[in-house]
């Protein structure tokens, strides 16, 4: 089996203003059906496509660039990674982590979707937190500063598996304790990697600059994916 790793970087920068920050993740035209939209990666027919992710943003950027896949979960996967790993080897750690429990649950027609979500800032990882405590801090040391936010991807078949993360640079604004009160009860962000949501109103509203994939910080560079898939 080959293992290739990448490390990618996302050049693309821009001064975010009013709602830009905020572009719709568009759906299909309901002219074209799903067999036409998987016709763009037309190398992948001869397999199944799973995506291993519980997450909804996920499973929409996955649909948005017309893959046909279902969505299969393994329960208890230790996402731990050793001590002196840092920033994007974390990601690809967890990401490969989590490719390699489902190999042995699939059939050589399989394709698996891995991904794993960080923030990171001053060599810490900030992951879903536990309740609205400690949302309240990860937002609060995160408020007017810079982070990044990367995302390791694996794709993974029997004879093949190639893992890569994307990094993304986040600036926020100073947000005060009664917009993060706010915005935790209101969105409730505990399912998310740093306690928010870029597209959510604290995106909107708190995000000064964004250097690199605004869908990589929702959790899934699809820009990239799509490039590795055409490779497979």
């Amino acid at each position: 089996m080959r293992i290739i790793s990448l490390n990618l970087i996302t050049q693309t920068s821009f001064k975010v203003r009013s709602s830009k920050l905020n572009p719709p993740i568009l759906s299909h035209p309901k002219s074209i059906n799903q067999k036409s939209q998987k016709y763009m990666l037309s190398n992948l027919n001869r397999y199944n496509i799973i995506l291993a992710s519980a997450s909804p943003r996920r499973k929409e950027l996955l649909k948005n660039i017309g893959l046909e896949f279902s969505v299969k979960l393994l329960e208890g996967i230790d996402e731990s990674y050793p001590a002196e790993l840092s920033g994007e080897e974390i990601a690809k750690h967890i990401s490969l982590k989590k490719a390699n429990a489902y190999l042995e649950h699939i059939d050589d027609t399989d394709l698996i979707i891995t991904a794993d979500t960080i923030v990171y800032a001053n060599h810490k990882v900030y992951g879903k937190p536990i309740d609205r405590e400690e949302a309240k801090l990860m937002l609060q040391e995160l408020s007017g500063k810079t982070h990044f936010v990367i995302t390791g991807v694996t794709i993974a078949t029997k004879q093949k598996v190639v893992t890569f993360a994307v990094q993304s640079e986040v600036t926020f604004a100073s947000l005060s304790d009664t917009e993060l009160d706010y915005y935790i009860n209101t969105y409730r962000p505990f399912d998310k990697a740093g306690a928010y949501g870029i597209q959510e109103w604290i995106g909107m509203v708190g995000v000064e600059r964004l250097n690199g994939c605004f869908f990589n910080v929702m959790g899934l560079p699809v820009h990239q994916l799509y490039q590795e898939l055409k490779k497979i």
